[in-house]
């Protein structure tokens, strides 16, 4: 088969058909009655003859740290649906919180000829910017603010800041925090400086030690839950960098005997789902990580077709969810449901 013989079992022009199979304008009439024969005939267009009469492999690289985790698949969801829609395919790379991996996928998937990246950032050196400068595809960049590139991201400072004093506001006055790697610079640098500031303008500026920093692991939130109380006594209240951390966390105070939220009130951070299975439910701050992948996914395909784009850097909003861990309300939708 095709396209002129495709043409012809649909009662169309072959030129209605190439504008079919590269998502151009063509009636709905015209485009049922093509849909109708490619489905009977199981006819598919040739890629490598696409690529060189368009210039494009309708490939997207999609680089993220790892995909066990509840805000990534989100991202990767978001991404999808709006790639889906524009007849581009996803390729993804998992780099397992190796930063170096994330260098050498940059540079594969430029050399696998995508037609852009969007990268799912932990930490960026200079050896990230001058891979990605070298690039002969457009990227970018998600959840890392990164000048002079396109970049979607979240307000982590000020979500852990608001968070923090959330359980300040409620007499809490002796917190800890169980910090994100540093190397992250949003997860980790941005959410500790967030903390920091919150307990200083507090006038309580000695709060700024109390911290640990874990990994992003349900167990490392329970080990470093047990580092934190062991380091800092008599806490009443932690902020946790992440959902995941948070649970863990829970679970080794639950063990001690410590009643939640009465003696330590408890927060995360991304509003997962184990934000609503736990017990108390978990008191966390809520991102638009699907919207964030399909915004990155759009700004990426507006760079394909015009390389001379502004560069953009949106900044997402969040909202608090405050559950029974720091003595609030349950999740009443969640009930309903």
């Amino acid at each position: 088969m095709n396209i002129a013989e495709i043409a012809k079992l649909a009662g169309v022009s072959p030129a209605a058909v190439s504008r079919y199979f590269n998502n151009g304008y063509i009636s709905e009439e015209k485009r049922e009655a093509i849909r109708k024969v490619v489905e009977e005939t199981g006819y598919r267009p040739s890629l490598q003859a696409q690529t060189l009469r368009t210039k494009k492999t309708k490939l997207i690289g999609v680089i993220v740290p790892r995909i066990d985790s509840a805000a990534i698949s989100s991202i990767v969801a978001g991404i999808l649906s709006v790639l889906d829609a524009s007849g581009y395919q996803m390729l993804l790379a998992d780099t397992q919180n190796a930063p170096e991996r994330e260098k050498e996928y940059l540079t594969v998937l430029d050399e696998k000829q995508v037609d852009g990246v969007i990268f799912v950032a932990t930490v960026f050196t200079a050896e990230h910017r001058r891979i990605m400068k070298a690039m002969s595809v457009p990227v970018v960049v998600n959840g890392q603010r990164i000048a002079g590139y396109n970049c979607v991201y979240h307000d982590d400072y000020h979500a852990i800041y608001d968070i923090t004093n959330l359980i300040l506001e409620k007499g809490k006055r002796n917190l800890g925090f169980i910090s994100a790697p540093h190397w992250d610079k949003a997860a980790g640098l941005e959410r500790f400086r967030g903390y920091c500031d919150a307990v200083k303008d507090a006038g309580l500026k000695e709060l700024e030690e109390n911290y640990v920093i874990a990994d992003f692991s349900m167990q490392s939130g329970y080990e470093k839950m047990k580092e934190l109380m062991e380091k800092c006594k008599e806490l009443n209240g932690v902020v946790c960098a992440t959902d995941t951390v948070a649970v863990g966390g829970m679970q080794y105070l639950k063990e001690q005997g410590v009643k939640l939220p009465q003696q330590v009130m408890v927060a995360g951070h991304g509003n997962s789902t184990l934000s609503d299975v736990t017990t108390p439910t978990l008191t966390t701050v809520h991102y638009s990580f699907e919207e964030s992948g399909a915004l990155s996914a759009r700004i990426l395909l507006e760079n394909i077709e015009n390389r001379d784009a502004a560069v953009k850097g949106i900044m997402m909003g969040y909202r608090l969810v405050e559950k029974e861990s720091t003595g609030g309300p349950d999740n009443i939708d969640r009930k309903e449901q």
